[in-house]
């Protein structure tokens, strides 16, 4: 361990990596909202934020867990297509609140897909992000509205029945057809527009 008078410890969530304090820095002093998007293993949240010297303050939030709750989706509140789902639902409340324009705040980069999905819904609904198209993966169109569940179930159930009841017993208890997921995403978003 350093030692010496001149030795100063760097900063615990610096240490954990989960604060990379110069950018953060550079996002506080342009003075715009921020879109923080953070996933985990099972959900997505997705917020604007607003900083200020007192703290940050969020002006909207939406959380995957919502679309279980009150908008009737049955799939995982974890995969891409949920992601996609809580962005364009932020994407929308924020717009109720006049909000038109934003900066992205990914903070530490983790679960790459589902926080790209939840960006573009944020996109998609109207909110202006600076961003350049070559940031997204090419077939993101198709991959946010569950083509690719789709494809690997229909494979899976024609080669192995069984291993498709396993990998999909999830959807298959909540009632939810794996291979008709883009029309459970497109329901669910008739009703987020609904209601937003």
């Amino acid at each position: 361990m350093a030692k010496g008078p001149r030795y100063k410890r760097p900063l615990r969530r610096r240490v954990e990596g989960k604060t990379n304090y110069h950018s953060r820095l550079r996002l506080i002093k342009s003075k715009k909202l921020r879109a923080v998007i953070r996933a985990s293993t099972n959900h997505i949240t997705v917020q604007i934020v607003e900083s200020s010297v007192g703290g940050d303050k969020v002006l909207v939030s939406a959380f995957s867990k919502e679309l279980k709750s009150k908008y009737g989706w049955n799939a995982s509140t974890g995969n891409i297509p949920a992601a996609y789902l809580t962005g364009y639902m932020a994407g929308l409340r924020a717009k109720k609140k006049n909000i038109g324009e934003a900066i992205l705040d990914l903070g530490v980069f983790y679960h790459r897909n589902r926080v790209l999905a939840a960006f573009k819904g944020l996109l998609l609904s109207g909110l202006e992000i600076p961003h350049s198209d070559e940031f997204f993966p090419e077939d993101i169109d198709k991959i946010i509205k569950g083509t690719h569940i789709e494809n690997y179930a229909g494979i899976m159930k024609k080669e192995d029945p069984e291993k498709f009841d396993k990998h999909f017993s999830g959807y298959l208890k909540n009632k939810v057809n794996p291979l008709k997921i883009s029309q459970e995403i497109t329901n669910t978003q008739k009703k987020i527009e609904s209601n937003a």
